[in-house]
C-alpha cells in the first residue's frame, strides 16, 4: 500500500510503499478486543479497598449481654450488618486484574489496527519531525497547515493524534506537550489499546521501519 507523504509545511513530499505485514491486514474484532480489554485491565492500578470487620476501628465490647434483654445476640458493633461496620466481599488491594496475552496475538492486534488507520486514511506520515526549538507555536503552527490539505482536513476539529516517534526527541516531545488533544511516543512503544484511543496516528517515514521489526 502506497501513501502520501507530508512535510512540516503541510505540502505532499511524496509516497511510501507501506509494509504489508504491518498495514495490510485483514480487520480483526475478536482479537482487537481481547487484547485491547487484556492491555487496559493490566493498566488498572486497584487502588479501591474496603476494610474488613477485622479491620475497622473500634466495637471490641459486647454491645449488650447475650441474653435476656429480648433482642438479637451481637458479639460487635462493627459486624458487617451494622452501621459503621466492615464490608464482607468489597474490593480489595491485592486484587489481581492483570490478563496474558501472547506476544504473537498483541502483535498481530497492532498490525491489524495498523492496517486499519491505513485503510481508513487516519494514518499520516512525515517526511521528518523536526522542530528548531521546543516551543509549542511551532506545533500548532505545522498542525494547522497540515489541516489545509482535503484529506487530512479533520486535524483541525479537535480530533485525539498520537504522534510516533523515530527515537528519543526531548525538543519534539516539549513543542507538543501543551497541545491537550496530541500524545507523543516512541513508535517502539506503540500498542493497540493506545493506539486506538487516538483519531489520528503520525508517524515520520523514518518509523515505518521501527514498525515493521
Amino acid at each position: 500500500m502506497q501513501v502520501k507523504v507530508y512535510n512540516q509545511t503541510g505540502e505532499e513530499a511524496g509516497t511510501v510503499e507501506l509494509p504489508d505485514g504491518v498495514f495490510g491486514l485483514k480487520w480483526n474484532a475478536d482479537l482487537v478486543h481481547q487484547v485491547v480489554t487484556s492491555q487496559a485491565a493490566n493498566r488498572r492500578s486497584g487502588t479501591a479497598h474496603t476494610k474488613s470487620r477485622a479491620e475497622v476501628r473500634g466495637g471490641g465490647r459486647k454491645p449488650w449481654r447475650q441474653k435476656g434483654t429480648g433482642r438479637a445476640r451481637h458479639g460487635s458493633t462493627r459486624s458487617p450488618i451494622w452501621k459503621g461496620g466492615g464490608i464482607t466481599h468489597g474490593p480489595r488491594v491485592e486484587k489481581n486484574y492483570e490478563k496474558k496475552i501472547n506476544k504473537k496475538m498483541a502483535k498481530k492486534a497492532l498490525s491489524v489496527v495498523l492496517s486499519a488507520k491505513a485503510r481508513d486514511r487516519e494514518l499520516v506520515v512525515m517526511d521528518d519531525l523536526n522542530f528548531p526549538e521546543a516551543k509549542t507555536k511551532h506545533a500548532a503552527q505545522m498542525f494547522r497547515k497540515l489541516s489545509g490539505q482535503n484529506e487530512l482536513a479533520e486535524l483541525a476539529k479537535n480530533k485525539s493524534i498520537l504522534v510516533a516517534l523515530f527515537g528519543k526527541d526531548d525538543t519534539t516531545r516539549r513543542a507538543m506537550r501543551n497541545i491537550s488533544r496530541v500524545t507523543v511516543d516512541e513508535a517502539r512503544n506503540l500498542n493497540t489499546y493506545e493506539v486506538m484511543q487516538h483519531k489520528f496516528l503520525m508517524l515520520p517515514k523514518a518509523a515505518i521501519e521501527i514498525l515493521a521489526k
